[in-house]
């Protein structure tokens, strides 16, 4: 027995100069082989693996014909507890790619770790020399109807827009009625589809990045009445139905507008791939479906302001991206903004030379198509890509949400003046009844404000500041909210960079407060602004004009009625608020003089528990108050602290 551990440097160095001989008895076993819904785990088990490394890792295929080296995600065999045995499990919940998948063990030896070809983080990426083992085929029951169901409005109030995907783009239907079981209403879909040739660059273009889509179904309901419950499913007898959803429809008269807001959120996965995954993101969806669930029988809708899904090439991330969101955008409509990971690529049709530092190859070589296709916003926007391929299309539209107007734009194509998008952001912000909808919000990508210091972003800012601040300005936007930096950060109602009313943030102007809100899931961390006497030191204490600003993930929830608008940045980390700012509209004088102040608390019911009383007086103007609470104390204001937490 004691000359066992002797033998392990020899097996060692085997198994460094000939790994192949270590494969002979490998086996792999996957559990179930098919799978009933996209999202389903399977078991993935092996054994016989000699003399363990922890290099050795299993590699994700689909389809299986795929080369060793273009994989679709990989885990190491030592996150299986007792690996060192030789044999281990993991469970993976699979999304339906419209292809079987396999998989394989690899050994990737220590000498064979190349720095030069490595992930997003600068960690190098394994290597598929030496297999292993590989295992049976994976696949999904036929006729299980749809995947990747969401919602979104269109131009008109008594309509919801539904999207999905098929494998095979055969005729599809909607289903819909008030009564779960008497969805007598049926409408059609049109279906869409884009191509290898319509990608633009690396990695969307070549082998690597691209997967097959599948087909893109997008049907309509109408003549929905005001503010019902409505059921629907997706599908056909002979493809299969989707499981039963609902929503509830627009109702322009309500008194109650309810969203839920954030930027840069992204997508987690169950294994590393070529990109940074967010991993966070996961648990922004946890909290919302909380809160929906908490809403009962009120409308609400999502806000995604840009950088959506990171797939910046690799198609599979947008369906793991909708597989993720489908619980929410399957009950209430989603909406975006398109992000420089959308659409930025060098041959971009509008790239002034002033923006050469700000527009990159951030969108992986998609130039806006999976986005263009995948979503269907309000209104026509679009832009030729130059290329051949279909129109960039959802950049810029508005739309009215009781009694909220809300605008989006685009910061990666031409907004300045004279544009086709100034000259719409021009109209509709001029054209707003604003008897009908007493708050204006603004959502784009990339901040018009922010105390983080990316420089190559500098010339954009400054001409955003230039060109759309006074339209903002001039017609009494209420809140601009933005993403692209990863944190939350709020600041006072500004013009011209300054801060507009008293130190509490009271105006009598039409100012809007900018919040920077791109804190759902990507965690790059942003760099300070410097001091302008050294610019190697930041700026400490932060800025006047930021009021506050938080490094904890989260979104943010609005919540108006006809007098108040109230913001509340929620924390992931606990699920509970972290600053709220209300903003009161000119109608709140015109009522009872005593108005309910939302106040943070550990355990609340948001929208109908903890209150505290407030005597409002002298509220002139549009916007009559601005009242901030849970401002956090010097200590929180002038540190960004990360938090993360894995719990699901």
């Amino acid at each position: 027995m004691a000359a066992r551990p002797a033998l392990f440097p020899l097996l060692l160095l085997l198994a460094t100069a000939f790994p192949c001989l270590l494969a002979a008895h490998v086996t792999i076993s996957v559990s179930p082989r098919i799978l009933s819904r996209s999202g389903d785990t399977v078991r993935i088990r092996w054994s016989g693996v000699q003399v363990p490394s922890e290099l050795d890792w299993l590699g994700i295929y689909s389809p299986p014909s795929s080369a060793h080296k273009y994989f679709i995600g990989y885990v190491f065999l030592s996150s299986s507890p007792g690996w060192q045995s030789g044999s281990g499990a993991v469970d993976l919940p699979l999304v339906d790619l419209r292809a079987n998948y396999s998989f394989r063990i690899f050994r990737w030896t220590p000498d064979e770790v190349d720095q030069r070809h490595h992930d997003h983080d600068r960690n190098p990426l394994p290597r598929t020399r030496h297999l292993l083992g590989a295992s049976e085929e994976v696949g999904f029951a036929a006729g299980r109807g749809p995947d990747q169901i969401h919602l979104a409005f269109t131009d008109r109030e008594d309509e919801m827009r539904v999207m999905f995907v098929t494998g095979d783009g055969e005729k599809r239907h909607v289903k819909y009625g008030v009564e779960e079981g008497r969805m007598d209403a049926v409408v059609g879909t049109e279906v869409a589809r884009y191509e290898l040739s319509d990608m633009c660059d690396f990695p969307a273009n070549a082998t690597l990045g691209w997967r097959d889509p599948g087909f893109i179904h997008d049907g309509v309901m109408k003549n929905l009445l005001k503010g019902w419950r409505y059921y629907y499913k997706v599908g056909s007898d002979a493809g299969g139905w989707s499981p039963t959803h609902s929503f509830i429809s627009r109702d322009s008269g309500s008194n109650e507008t309810i969203a839920f807001l954030f930027g840069d959120m992204g997508t987690w996965a169950p294994y590393a791939t070529f990109r940074r995954l967010q991993p966070e993101s996961k648990t922004t969806v946890k909290w919302i479906l909380r809160d929906l669930a908490a809403l009962g029988n009120k409308s609400a809708f999502v806000s995604h302001v840009g950088d959506i899904s990171y797939a910046r090439g690799y198609s599979w991330i947008w369906d793991e991206f909708f597989n993720q969101i489908e619980p929410i955008a399957s009950q209430v409509p989603y909406h975006v903004c398109i992000g420089n990971h959308e659409y930025d690529w060098p041959l971009q049709p509008w790239r002034p030379s002033w923006s050469y530092g700000s527009y990159g190859k951030d969108g992986g070589g998609e130039c806006g198509i999976p986005y263009s296709l995948k979503f269907k916003m309000p209104g026509n926007s679009s832009l030729p890509t130059g290329t051949g391929a279909p129109n960039t299309r959802n950049l810029y539209y508005s739309f009215d949400a009781g009694v909220v107007h809300f605008l989006y734009i685009s910061t990666e194509t031409n907004f300045l003046q004279g544009s086709d998008q100034y000259n719409f952001i021009k109209h509709d912000l001029e054209s707003v009844n604003r008897e009908k909808t007493p708050f204006v919000v603004v959502q784009g990508h990339r901040p018009m404000y922010t105390t983080s210091y990316e420089t190559r972003d500098g010339p954009l800012r400054a001409k955003m500041l230039e060109h759309l601040e006074p339209l903002l300005v001039e017609n009494n936007v209420t809140l601009a909210l933005w993403g692209h930096v990863h944190r939350y950060e709020r600041f006072c109602a500004m013009k011209n960079s300054i801060c507009v009313g008293t130190n509490l943030g009271s105006r009598s102007g039409g100012s809007p407060v900018h919040v920077v809100i791109g804190m759902a899931g990507q965690d790059w961390q942003p760099i300070w602004e410097p001091r302008l006497d050294h610019l190697d030191v930041p700026v400490f204490p932060q800025p006047h004009r930021s009021m506050y600003r938080g490094g904890e993930f989260g979104y943010t929830r609005l919540i108006a009625t006809w007098e108040k608008l109230t913001l509340t940045y929620v924390g992931n980390h606990d699920g509970e608020a972290h600053d709220v700012v209300e903003i009161f509209s000119r109608y709140a004088v015109e009522h009872e003089q005593e108005k309910v102040v939302i106040k943070p608390r550990s355990s609340f019911a948001w929208y109908v528990k903890g209150a505290s009383i407030m005597l409002l007086g002298g509220l002139l103007g549009y916007v009559m108050g601005f009242v901030s609470t849970c401002r956090r104390e010097s200590t929180s204001r002038t540190s960004w602290t990360p938090v993360t937490r894995e719990e699901f």
